[in-house]
């Protein structure tokens, strides 16, 4: 456990004795897939860490249709912002295959933070990153067409997701068509497009494990 915890970004400037204490207050658990851990305006008392596998956090419309936010996968962190606020929380988490997920109660997460600045600072610097990706998809949304969006949202699970060989990513993601058409903000008739015009110049290639990008046909 003390390994995992030192190799969490939040949590890597800790010393020994401090990460232990970290360690001792953390649970850990296995999840199938599909499971919801937690629902949009509930309010939040659980702060994760993804050990295995991956987990998607997603809001959704009146009329049942979701929009993916951001996919965790092994070593990142995530539910802490209505910790923080107290307010409900803001989307929606759910495993997308089977994850071991490291969770601390609220009460301790926020004990954490009182007594540990860097661990704040972490809290901050996150945060802010969220901020700057939710600007940029809004700019990309309200000025990119759906083409550009497509492939721009495939490049970033590349860089964030993928194994390069080369010029070859490969992300290995257990999304499915509906789930990138809803990271991309496009009909999934324009995803199905998008991604045949790149299968046909051999710039995306698809199997049932992943999906492989080639950089130098992309450019």
């Amino acid at each position: 456990m003390i390994e995992f915890v030192r190799n969490v970004p939040l949590f890597s400037r800790l010393n020994e004795a401090q990460l232990q204490a970290v360690a001792a207050i953390c649970t850990r658990k296995t999840y199938k897939p599909n499971v919801v851990l937690f629902s949009e305006k509930e309010l939040g008392s659980v702060f994760y860490m993804v050990y295995s596998g991956s987990v998607k956090v997603y809001t959704t419309s009146p009329g049942g249709e979701e929009k993916i936010l951001s996919i965790f996968k092994a070593g990142e962190s995530f539910g802490e912002l209505s910790l923080i606020d107290g307010k409900p929380r803001s989307a929606s988490a759910k495993t997308l295959e089977e994850c071991v997920l490291i969770t601390l109660m609220g009460q301790h997460f926020l004990e954490l933070l009182r007594n540990h600045f860097d661990i704040t600072l972490g809290i901050m610097q996150e945060l802010s990153n969220r901020l700057r990706d939710t600007n940029q998809h809004v700019f990309d949304l309200t000025f990119l067409d759906a083409r550009t969006r497509v492939i721009k949202s495939l490049i970033k699970l590349a860089n964030k997701h993928g194994m390069r060989n080369g010029n070859i990513i490969t992300i290995k993601l257990v999304l499915n068509f509906d789930e990138i058409s809803q990271m991309a903000g496009v009909q999934k008739i324009t995803l199905m497009q998008v991604v045949r015009d790149l299968e046909e110049k051999q710039i995306l290639t698809i199997s049932p494990v992943d999906f492989k990008l080639d950089l130098a046909k992309l450019r």
